[in-house]
């Protein structure tokens, strides 16, 4: 009795333990189903394809006319191998051919020819003279399979160096790396395409397995606000500026349009060519030479701060008239005897050793005296200084659309007492960036209103149509900001800038038949450095500006020193004579 009890046992544990396992087996085949189907077939398909990319050909950048092209995709080829497609007693000829024709390793390129893999890339975007040598070369040698030679592109840049550190430049995989070819690398790069087919479970082609070919999508052109004939001649006279004045550490000009916030030009110097980025003195360390490549591609006039000097006077300047402090021609209102004293510190004019005796605003401007500008600071006050630096833009980044933009170095306005006010109301102990400043002088150019910096301001779609089949256009609007300053307050310090370059600190800026306005100004470089930045910045015709341009100098040691009046007040003269002109600004009568 005891022994049939038992055997039924075991016989119910048995089934049990059978439909246990059944339902087990049950819910793994679902699992794999339903919820790693997708991924399983995936994988599976991966295992059973050899798949080729197919780069698309990066969008055109032109210039503000739509004419001169400043980036542009070639058709080049790229070559991959499929090394369980090569015949054995081939691989070795492969190799040799493969490594002589481009210029490689053997030892490396025959590694890759041996390797037990489905596909392998031997080198990237040839010129088709190679190419067709190869194919040549494979004809005669009877080689069909294993070779594969895929169209690809390559970034050219026509203009090599011209606005080489607005435009940047691409990786060896079409990806921007630098400049706007970084910043609309999502626009500009297209849709990559495939070249795929079956292959066996060692990876070799199936015999009579087609390629299944998927077009790549080519990416977007771009529309540039800069124009190529003004980024040249800010281009040229920046070098000489440069080279003549011995500018240790370079220089940067940006030309802007007030109305509307286009950069026409943006310069930087030294520069590079865009088709060798990664070319360096070979005499370098590996340090140096990684330092030089970054030191050329930096764009300076946006990712760098500096200390401006004289020209933020314009600032204090434009508190002072708006808040009803002061008026431009108030004959004797101020009075230079060399320096003020301020919360018990003398702070010097440059000029100390000859004060500027009696003065209205206009003649303190033009005379760039650092005594009346800290006294109108004082009488803003710190809350309502502070308010009109917000308003200005400098507690921002101006956000042009460009990658690495900075932003500016000031205390917080509760550690800013008497004497940092005074430093600030001048232009000195704080660091804002060129763009802000050029950003600052175009919104008084603009009649007061705040305008946004811009590079882009189109976007030309090469898949997509509008409605009448056309290229889908995408127009970048302006954008304006806030009002800063009264339309009256504005044209007074364009008035009075007028008189800098007519009579003042700033007269080596005039052009003959053109109303110039400017400011100059001369900072150190940081504290106990010995170095300076010398700049000036103005606009033309004060009437109805056109166009805003800012000239900074890092540090010259040239003969003619390093004051912002006989360094960089002459090329903004230069500048002006040529530009204007190719606008078609007339000139007064």
């Amino acid at each position: 009795m005891i022994g049939k009890i038992s055997a039924k046992k075991r016989m119910k544990n048995s089934i049990f333990l059978i439909l246990f396992i059944i339902g087990a087996l049950i819910l793994r085949i679902g699992y794999l189903q339903l919820i790693e189907g997708n991924e399983l077939k995936e994988k599976a398909y991966a295992q059973q394809t050899s798949d080729r990319s197919v780069n698309a050909k990066r969008g055109t950048i032109y210039d503000s006319t739509g004419k001169t092209v400043l980036a542009v995709s070639s058709t080049v080829e790229t070559i991959t191998i499929n090394p369980g497609n090569i015949k054995e007693e081939d691989k070795e000829k492969v190799a040799r051919k493969l490594s002589e024709l481009f210029e490689l390793d053997y030892e490396k390129t025959l590694k890759k020819v041996k390797k037990r893999s489905s596909i392998e890339t031997i080198v990237k975007k040839v010129d088709k003279e190679k190419t067709n040598e190869l194919r040549t070369w494979m004809n005669e040698n009877n080689i069909k399979e294993g070779i594969n030679i895929d169209e690809d592109t390559k970034r050219y840049y026509p203009l090599n160096s011209l606005a080489s550190q607005v435009i940047g430049f691409c990786g060896s995989d079409n990806q921007g790396l630098n400049g706007i070819e970084a910043k609309y690398d999502e626009y500009l790069k297209g849709k990559a395409g495939t070249i795929s087919r079956i292959t066996d479970a060692s990876g070799g082609i199936i015999d009579g397995a087609a390629e299944e070919y998927t077009e790549p999508q080519d990416g977007d052109d771009l529309i540039l606000t800069i124009d190529a004939t003004i980024q040249g001649i800010a281009e040229k006279h920046l070098k000489e500026a440069c080279i003549d004045n011995k500018c240790t550490d370079g220089g940067n000009i940006i030309v802007m349009n007030p109305k509307n916030g286009d950069i026409l030009a943006l310069a930087g110097y030294p520069d590079y060519n865009l088709n060798e980025p990664f070319a360096v003195d070979e005499n370098l360390s590996k340090e140096e030479q990684t330092k030089q490549m970054q030191g050329v591609w930096r764009n300076k006039a946006i990712s760098d701060t500096y200390e401006p000097g004289s020209t933020f006077k314009l600032v204090t300047t434009s508190a002072a008239l708006e808040e009803g402090i002061t008026s431009p021609d108030k004959e004797g209102e101020f009075c230079c005897i060399g320096h003020i004293e301020v919360a018990g510190v003398k702070m010097k004019c440059w000029r100390y050793y000859n004060p500027h005796g009696s003065e209205s605003l206009r003649q303190a401007l033009m005379n760039s005296c650092n005594p009346v500008f800290i006294g109108l600071g004082q009488k803003i006050g710190v809350h309502k200084y502070y308010e009109y630096l917000n308003k200005f833009g400098f507690f921002n980044i101006t956000g042009i659309d460009l990658p690495g933009e900075a932003g500016s170095i000031f205390l917080k306005e509760e550690k800013v007492g008497p004497v940092e006010l005074g430093t600030i109301s001048f232009g000195q102990r704080f660091e804002i960036t060129p763009i802000q400043m050029a950003t600052m002088l175009s919104t008084i150019a603009n009649g007061g209103i705040y305008i946004k910096p811009r590079v882009v301001k189109q976007i030309i779609s090469n898949v997509e149509k509008d409605e009448n089949g056309n290229e889908k256009v995408t127009n970048i609007e302006p954008q304006k900001g806030e009002r800063v300053i009264s339309e009256k307050t504005a044209k007074e310090v364009l008035s009075m800038m007028g008189s800098v370059v007519s009579e003042g600190t700033g007269k080596n800026a005039k052009v003959e038949g053109y109303s110039i306005g400017g400011k100059t100004g001369t900072s150190e470089d940081g504290v106990n450095t010995n170095k300076y930045v010398t700049s000036f910045i103005g606009t033309a015709p004060i009437e109805d500006p056109q166009v805003v341009i800012l000239i900074t100098l890092y540090n010259p040691t040239g003969e003619g020193g390093h004051q912002g009046g006989g360094v960089a007040a002459p090329v903004g003269g230069q500048l002006f004579s040529e530009i204007l002109p190719y606008l078609e600004v007339q000139k007064n009568e």
